[in-house]
């Protein structure tokens, strides 16, 4: 049984939310717009200011898919709402970062420069040379574009440097046994 499937979703003033004929659910707020296609066999309903889902049976699918879109239409109305955001930090000697309109350029080290265009939706801002804030309203965007940019020097153990999440611990390493 889902627990999560079955709570209902509460629509914020402000928030106008639609399901159309091909199960397609749109969620429009002060942050943008957001869509999902949601699977046939779910039911979206909309009741006053609250949306609920119904699933067909106690089949495993239909349970997964219940609990699974109710999540995904959630987030979807806390990202026209308050959005996600995600920080990042630059460890090293001589890293930094800079962003300019939707670009992101990183000096982390290579004999190059690396520099990463965000998606549509997705905001850059670096409050200092190392640190990173990527913001939005669709939630898998912002943790995708955080990833891709965590991915091009993720942290090493030995003395802490590269991109991290801020909440993100680092296990550190010893190093040589020998050394003194």
């Amino acid at each position: 049984m889902s627990r999560i499937g079955l709570k209902p979703i509460v629509i914020p003033a402000g928030v106008e939310v639609t399901v159309d004929a091909e199960n397609t659910v749109t969620v429009k707020g002060p942050n943008g717009t957001l869509t999902q296609d949601v699977n046939k066999d779910i039911t979206v309903t909309i009741e006053g200011s609250e949306i609920t889902l119904q699933r067909p049976s106690d089949d495993k699918e239909h349970r997964a898919m219940h609990g699974l879109y109710r999540a995904l239409i959630a987030n979807m109305v806390t990202g026209v709402t308050e959005g996600f955001k995600k920080n990042l930090e630059v460890n090293g000697v001589g890293y930094r970062v800079s962003a300019s309109g939707s670009t992101l350029t990183m000096n982390l080290g290579f004999s190059h420069q690396v520099v990463m265009e965000a998606p549509e939706g997705v905001k850059v801002e670096c409050p200092n040379a190392n640190a990173i804030v990527i913001s939005g309203a669709d939630k898998q965007a912002v943790g995708q574009f955080a990833a891709q940019v965590r991915e091009k020097r993720p942290p090493e153990p030995y003395k802490g440097k590269g991109i991290k999440y801020a909440e993100e611990h680092i296990r550190r390493k010893e190093g040589k046994a020998g050394k003194k």
